[in-house]
């Protein structure tokens, strides 16, 4: 169903929603359970079958997930230098 509102207003409406949920709890505890699930995701793209050790496991998840970041923040270099901005 459209909202009939745009991309920055439904953007807007999103931070208004979460700014007020954090006004009113802990975020602590539901970011805590966020990052554990983003840490398992690059644990289970480097060791689909917990064959490594733990810390070698870690470590690569780490790589992984750097690695994810730095292409991300290409993806968006890319797009400013496209839309105009001085990426």
């Amino acid at each position: 169903m459209p909202s009939g509102l745009t991309p920055k207003e439904r953007s807007l409406r999103a931070s208004i929603a979460a700014n007020t949920r954090w006004s009113r709890e802990d975020p602590r505890p539901a970011l805590a359970e966020v990052r554990t699930g983003f840490a398992r995701r690059f644990e289970d793209k480097v060791d689909p079958d917990r064959s490594l050790p733990a810390d070698e496991r870690a470590r690569r998840a780490r790589a992984a997930m750097r690695a994810h970041m730095q292409s991300l923040s290409l993806k968006s270099a890319k797009a400013r230098r496209k839309a105009g901005g001085s990426g």
